[in-house]
């Protein structure tokens, strides 16, 4: 009988031990994923940029004047689809491509400083995230897309307006640089430092890609895809018609209204755009355009509609 209690009491043993360890493990296993992804990790704050662009809403089909612009120089001529001052001119158009809703905004701007990039909360780090429209209003942006998502991955340069935020390369993965002369090109991150791109004058340096258009061709194929994307996708891109003439295209994609594009149908309608340059930027549900503080596209990830917040954003203003 005493044998029998002791061989009782030490499976008893066991299993509350086993019952701990399998605890502690699930434990551990949930923390690394909120650590991944949901507990905010500051690792700088970004000092704030004070700007006189205005955000103006104006009627459909009505014209605005603004009493201050970009440089506070002169009165900006505003519609719900275009901005015009002395340093910034966009334009607004909407396209039906392959049964999808594509938005194009054409861009010309003085001076690459002009062309700008914000981060969630104004700080660099993990798990940091605001809506795009949300950071286009903190930073009084005329026109804002969605960035690269950075915080969304561990390698890929990071260089925002001048500032070198992160210098891990991301392997077989080319950077998209925007220089301070405006010119836009692509960096194989296997071949270059970040560093030495900032001393080669980048203003901006995102990492996500392909390169859509280079030379004024297209640069992918037909079965060119982004690592875990659908062949049909809202998507997000930038691109160069010339040295501070430039494309963001959005489009829809995941809902009955628009299918969405590959990354082939992305690079046609850069290129047809007149870029001799673009690149992919970070597309699905991240995927938005905000002008003068309206969303101007329809976000959705396919489940649920509305922005999702990411870690960037690329702006005008």
């Amino acid at each position: 009988m005493a044998r029998w209690h002791d061989n009782s009491e030490h499976l008893r043993h066991r299993y509350l031990w086993a019952v701990i360890y399998g605890a502690v493990l699930v434990g551990a296993a949930t923390y690394v994923l909120l650590d991944t992804f949901v507990i905010e990790h500051v690792e700088s704050s970004v000092a704030t940029t004070s700007t006189s662009a205005q955000s103006l809403s104006t009627a459909s089909g009505t014209t605005a004047t603004a009493g201050t612009t970009t440089d506070g120089s002169s009165d900006a001529t505003v519609t719900d689809t275009s901005y015009s001052d002395d340093n910034i001119q966009i334009s607004i158009t909407t396209l039906t491509v392959d049964d999808t809703q594509v938005y194009v905004a054409d861009v010309q701007v003085s001076d690459a400083s002009y062309l700008r990039c914000a981060l969630a909360q104004g700080s660099y780090g993990r798990n940091i995230k605001e809506t795009t429209s949300a950071m286009a209003s903190e930073n009084n942006a005329i026109l804002a897309i969605n960035g690269d998502y950075y915080g969304f991955r561990d390698t890929g340069y990071v260089v925002r307006n001048g500032t070198l935020y992160r210098s891990t390369a991301a392997s077989d993965t080319d950077a998209l640089v925007i220089a301070s002369d405006g010119t836009m090109y692509a960096a194989d991150q296997d071949d270059v430092t970040a560093q030495s791109l900032v001393d080669g004058g980048a203003w901006q340096v995102l990492s996500f890609g392909p390169v859509l258009v280079s030379d004024g061709q297209v640069a992918v194929d037909e079965d060119t895809e982004v690592d875990q994307a659908k062949t049909s996708n809202p998507r997000t891109a930038i691109g160069m018609i010339s040295p501070l003439h430039y494309v963001m295209v959005v489009s829809d994609g995941r809902t009955s209204q628009s299918s969405g594009l590959s990354l082939y149908q992305l690079a046609q309608v850069l290129r047809d755009q007149g870029c001799t340059f673009a690149y992919n930027l970070d597309g699905g549900g991240s995927t938005t355009m905000v002008f003068n503080g309206t969303v101007v596209n329809n976000p959705t990830d396919g489940n649920t509609e509305g922005e999702r917040k990411v870690s960037d954003i690329v702006y005008v203003g």
